[in-house]
């Protein structure tokens, strides 16, 4: 009898946070342990899990020192009391430039112990929308007013594989991805909080292009619904494998879509079919 080999599952999840931060917290628990019942040996939040903030400056007045504040023992629980790997798919951190904090991303394995940090790179410094109609509402967004952005690209070995750590906005940075895979990605994640407007159009092709273009399974997990402050997040959190096939995808709301990881598949089609090989630049 041949002995099935056992995956690594791996659950993206989605929200619609609001502006309080207990509540987004307690929501984002009761997801985390839902996917740990179902197998689930990580778990990545969206973009701005713990914060939906009415105004951008209310991350100044909830950052916290790296490694050290209520939001970040609360997710290392909730990693150690579940036996789970935990991504914060972003939280505010403070800077030494003062109004400024950091996006970040934080890796928790399961004993609750943060094992990696991610600053977000791009930031989200856009207007889309002309206002010439009723349906065509202006958007501005202006992220670089409140966070500092970062510099290093992450990769990280786990026992699930080598991870590559990005945030929304990111996704639309090719180079950064193809960095992330020379220094050994198997995995990318991109937690994310992308606008409806953008997403409808957007979302989809870009996360099918890195997984495609690197060979790397990808776990986006999203924001996905209408939010307090009036904006709407277009949601439909997803995980692609590296063939770019897509393994579910959560349209709006709450919950977590999962997939196996198979390094062993992916190595073998890498070797098969060596693109990342046949680079030249």
């Amino acid at each position: 009898m041949v002995k099935q080999k056992k995956l690594t599952k791996i659950a993206a999840i989605q929200m619609a946070s609001g502006p309080q931060v207990e509540a987004n917290l307690m929501a984002a628990v009761a997801l985390v342990k839902e996917a740990a019942d179902a197998g689930a040996q990580m778990a990545v939040l969206p973009e701005n899990f713990v914060l939906m903030p009415m105004q951008e400056s209310e991350n100044i007045d909830i950052a916290e020192e790296y490694n050290n504040g209520h939001i970040q023992s609360f997710v290392g629980d909730c990693a150690r009391d579940n036996n789970i790997w935990i991504v914060a798919g972003s939280i505010p951190l403070k800077t030494n430039v003062e109004g400024k904090v950091t996006s970040s991303s934080l890796l928790f394995n399961n004993k609750g112990e943060i094992v990696a940090r991610y600053n977000k790179i791009h930031l989200f410094d856009v207007t889309f929308g002309d206002n010439t109609s009723a349906n065509d509402k202006a958007e501005t967004y202006h992220e670089s007013a409140i966070f500092s952005a970062g510099s290093d690209v992450v990769v990280v070995d786990t026992p699930f594989g080598k991870i590559g750590m990005s945030i929304c906005y990111d996704l639309r940075f090719p180079i950064l991805y193809r960095e992330m895979v020379s220094k050994g990605a198997e995995i990318l994640l991109i937690p994310s909080a992308f606008t409806a407007a953008t997403g409808k159009v957007h979302w989809e092709p870009l996360l099918r292009a890195r997984a495609i273009e690197n060979q790397c399974y990808v776990i986006a997990a999203a924001q996905g619904g209408y939010h307090v402050n009036g904006r709407e997040t277009w949601g439909h959190t997803t995980v692609i494998d590296y063939w770019g096939q897509q393994h579910g995808i959560l349209e709006k709301g709450a919950g977590s879509i999962m997939i196996d990881i198979d390094l062993d598949a992916q190595a073998l089609t890498r070797k098969n079919f060596p693109v990342l090989e046949h680079r030249k630049l």
